[in-house]
């Protein structure tokens, strides 16, 4: 029998194989994937970000948790598309146009799907039209931006100008992040908030979705 408490320990530390094993493993015995997920991986990366926040945990030991949960929900997604299963929101993201950065971007898109989002990555160096894109084909509740550099912040604003012209600015919330990105800018450029770092990205989509707490 698969060892749920064991997939839970493998997320929160970092190790992908075993998550990988342990998640194919219970799929195989028949456990829920849903209940797989909501039980024994999210609450695992829920610890990840608890141990970020308390300064117990580090980017690297954020990183290495990610991709073991990715590695996980590449088996489970398959299974729960095929039942039906909803997910939280549909999260696009990516890093603005200018900007190679990713790691940032990477780790919420990682806290995001552990929270049970369904999340589309635009990569790095992304154009205004292709975010508008992906809102408008792709039922998007969320977009997320990144931008590491003082330099490609301001095309956030573009972005936002962009879906504005569009007109679907007022069908999709909208977050911004990023060393550089305060509060204010986010607000000035007219986002529906910011985050610091991406434990507090996954509080503030559940918050601008109008979600429960996890």
């Amino acid at each position: 029998m698969a060892n749920l408490d064991g997939l839970y320990d493998a997320i929160v530390n970092g190790d992908a194989p075993a998550t990988r094993g342990l998640t194919e493993q219970a799929l195989g015995e028949g456990v829920d994937a849903l209940a797989l997920v909501e039980r024994h991986m999210s609450p695992a990366m829920a610890e990840v970000g608890r141990r970020f926040e308390a300064g117990d945990y580090f980017v690297p030991e954020l990183l290495l948790s990610a991709r073991a949960m990715k590695a996980g929900l590449e088996l489970v997604r398959p299974v729960l598309a095929a039942a039906g299963a909803e997910p939280a929101g549909r999260v696009a993201i990516g890093t603005v146009e200018g900007d190679l950065h990713d790691i940032g971007k990477n780790l919420v898109s990682a806290m995001l799907e552990g929270a049970g989002f369904e999340v589309v990555d635009l990569g790095v160096n992304v154009k205004p039209e292709v975010f508008v894109e992906v809102v408008r084909d792709k039922n998007i509740s969320l977009l997320c931006m990144s931008a590491l550099l003082t330099t490609t912040m301001l095309a956030m604003k573009r972005v936002i100008e962009a879906l504005d012209q569009a007109g679907l600015r007022d069908s999709v919330k909208i977050l911004v992040g990023g060393a550089p990105v305060t509060p204010q800018f986010a607000s000035e450029i007219g986002a529906d908030g910011s985050g610091v770092n991406a434990v507090e990205a996954v509080a503030m989509t559940r918050k601008v979705l109008g979600l429960a707490a996890a």
